[in-house]
């Protein structure tokens, strides 16, 4: 009898210490809640040229990402649509046909020129990633290419 009520007495006290296990886990420690960075809040492109007001209309939002390799330059072209990303990785230049240029860094946000001939270039050594967000309307292109401007 003394041996079942020992047993019974070890049973309680490893089922009392779980509990309490259970009631007293460690905290999340405080830098795992959650943060915000606003990387940008503009009304301007990166030129400096206001943006243009939102089209009349039900909107189409597309999110691209793009990658670029080593070296590459993208041909000249023009956005009818308000756009913005970030930079994930490496660096990108932005010429506009003005020759006015723009250098985004790894985790910057740019805003791009809307209507406004530029083009750009990977001048560094490894692959550009960028993730743009596009505010259009069903059927308008996102980009308008202008091959017939010549790339250096």
């Amino acid at each position: 009898m003394k041996t079942t009520t020992i047993r019974l007495s070890i049973a309680a006290l490893a089922l009392l210490a779980g509990l309490s296990a259970c009631t007293t886990a460690p905290k999340a420690p405080a830098s795992a809640a959650v943060s915000t960075t606003e990387l940008i809040r503009t009304s301007q492109s990166w030129d400096g040229a206001e943006l243009p007001d939102y089209p009349a209309g039900r909107p189409e939002l597309v999110a691209v990402r793009y990658v670029f390799p080593a070296g590459r330059k993208l041909g000249w072209h023009h956005h009818p649509v308000m756009n913005y990303g970030v930079l994930q990785q490496g660096e990108l230049t932005i010429i506009g046909l003005d020759g006015k240029e723009k250098v985004v860094h790894e985790g910057e946000a740019v805003v791009e020129m809307v209507d406004t001939i530029h083009h750009g270039e990977n001048r560094g050594t490894k692959p550009v990633i960028l993730d743009m967000f596009y505010i259009s309307q069903e059927g308008l292109p996102l980009a308008v290419q202008h091959p017939e401007i010549p790339l250096d």
